[in-house]
């Protein structure tokens, strides 16, 4: 079970395992549980601690995928206890592979009638009904990057286009693919209210179109901060987006009035030197409260036309600066020199993630 949270669905198939004898309960890793739906509020130690305190669990074990051929093996339990939800979809395989390997020492399975009330995956909006804490969410995107390859973000400008990034789910097979998070953009905010995409839209009005989103959805966050301002400001902001429960926020290593990147060279626009930059991400970073939140250097070299080499040489400092990633940016018309640039950079070992963008196609 991931036991992210517990509900009388549980308790009633714990209710049955505790009869048969000595229960042990399998907990599933952060991992695991991010490999086929979103990750978990609470880290692995927090539901383990939760489980144990259950009456009638015996011992409580990490259950590191979804395959439980590893901890059957070493256990090799007289009965499995699992809800009758597995008898189709994409665990009904698993549960064959469970019926012939516990055959082999004379175990049986138990399947206890499952309690699709209470089914989270078949209600989106169970999380949302049951509200999330700025604290909670803004450690989620962390999470995220832990236990998932890719982490996949769509823009929202309002409260109601948030609902339809929270809410979007696509069937295919028996996957469910789904949004992971909020990008919350400069470039959308302005054009709703009808405005151009050169910080005419103040931090002010800004803020409030955040919170708007923020108090209709779960799903973390992440803000376009445009060049994020003076230093002195951009540590404000920083404050005040985390104390939110932002996740974080993306600066691009720009000065002067703001440009749409599409732009490109078409409109006059300057890149911050990379020492100003540098000072900007490492002030910012000084001002956070929590080590969650997130602030992440966008580089706008390859939209200027500089050289590839240029691109390296800035997300090397910015990374040094103590920046949490590294969004590189093109106004090409295909991938291939944001490939390239990823290529290099994961080359040089860094651990800090890449953020990349559609391209103007």
């Amino acid at each position: 079970m991931s036991a992210d949270i517990i509900h009388p669905g549980h308790l009633k198939v714990i209710e049955v395992a505790r009869a048969l004898g000595q229960l042990t309960v399998g907990v599933l890793a952060d991992k695991a549980i991010a490999s086929y739906k979103q990750p978990p509020r609470l880290n692995f130690e927090q539901r383990k601690v939760m489980v144990e305190n259950i009456k009638g669990v015996h011992d409580v074990i990490l259950q590191e995928t979804l395959d439980y051929r590893d901890n059957l093996l070493k256990l090799k339990p007289n009965y499995v206890v699992h809800g009758d939800n597995w008898k189709t979809g994409p665990q009904s395989k698993i549960r064959k592979k469970v019926i012939e390997l516990i055959k082999t020492w004379g175990g049986e399975l138990v399947e206890p009638p499952y309690t699709k009330e209470y089914d989270s995956d078949l209600n989106p909006l169970f999380q949302l009904n049951n509200g999330i804490t700025p604290s909670a969410r803004l450690r989620r995107l962390r999470m995220l990057i832990e236990t998932r390859p890719v982490v996949r973000i769509m823009e929202a400008h309002n409260g109601l286009t948030g609902l339809i990034v929270e809410n979007t789910r696509v069937q295919i097979g028996h996957e469910i693919h789904e949004f992971d998070g909020i990008w919350e953009s400069s470039l959308t905010d302005s054009t709703s209210k009808g405005k151009p995409d050169t910080s005419a839209v103040d931090v002010s009005s800004r803020i409030s179109t955040i919170d708007q989103i923020l108090d209709v959805t779960t799903k973390p966050m992440i803000v376009d901060a445009d060049n994020g301002g003076q230093v002195e400001h951009f540590k404000y902001t920083v404050r005040h987006l985390e104390r939110l429960g932002v996740s974080a926020t993306i600066i691009e290593d720009k000065i002067g009035i703001k440009r749409n990147s599409l732009f490109g060279t078409d409109r006059s626009q300057t890149q911050d030197s990379i020492e100003e930059f540098c000072f900007k991400i490492s002030e910012g970073k000084k001002s956070q409260v929590t080590k969650d939140f997130m602030i992440i250097a966008r580089i706008e070299s390859l939209v200027l036309e500089k050289p590839m080499s240029d691109a390296i040489d800035r997300a090397k400092a910015y990374v040094n600066a103590g920046a949490d990633g590294i969004m590189i940016h093109s106004k090409a018309k295909t991938a291939d020199e944001v490939f390239e640039f990823c290529e290099k950079f994961t080359g040089l070992r860094y651990t800090v993630p890449i953020v990349v963008v559609p391209t103007a196609l």
